[in-house]
């Protein structure tokens, strides 16, 4: 029984600690759109990512970085309200809602949006496999 226990502690605290490192990789991921820091993206985004963007317009790892790159993609800010991470044994769902703003071929943008990250697993770390952002009229 004292086994048991001790193995669903150890569980917990995994997943606890799992939970802290998705909200941490979520803010490195935030952070770097907005410096435009695509070192990181590279080290970051699976290499098989799905990036959809709430205009419809769907990236792979290479087209989204290569926007960041060449400036056709801008982020100034980006506020994240209230994330949320649930963790699945190599898998990770995060959602919340953001104001971002920032420039693109589109021209400014100002946006609501909520904001779902799926987060796999890979050789022993976590990569951003899947990315979707829907407009929503406010902000919780």
């Amino acid at each position: 029984m004292l086994l048991f226990r001790l193995l669903l502690l150890t569980a917990a605290v995994c997943a606890a600690q799992d939970k802290a490192s998705i909200l941490a990789l979520d803010k490195q991921w935030s952070d770097a759109i907005v410096k435009s820091d695509t070192a990181t993206l590279e080290k970051l985004l699976a290499d098989d990512l799905v990036y959809a963007h709430a205009t419809g317009i769907v990236d792979t790892k290479k087209s989204y970085i290569a926007k960041i790159k060449e400036r056709r993609q801008v982020y100034k800010s980006f506020e994240q309200h209230n994330p949320q991470v649930n963790v699945y044994k190599d898998s990770a769902v995060t959602f919340s809602h953001v104001r971002v703003t920032g420039t693109n071929q589109a021209g400014a943008f100002d946006d609501k949006i909520m904001l779902i990250h799926f987060w796999v697993k890979q050789n022993n770390a976590w990569r951003l496999a899947g990315h979707q952002t829907t407009k929503i009229d406010k902000l919780p």
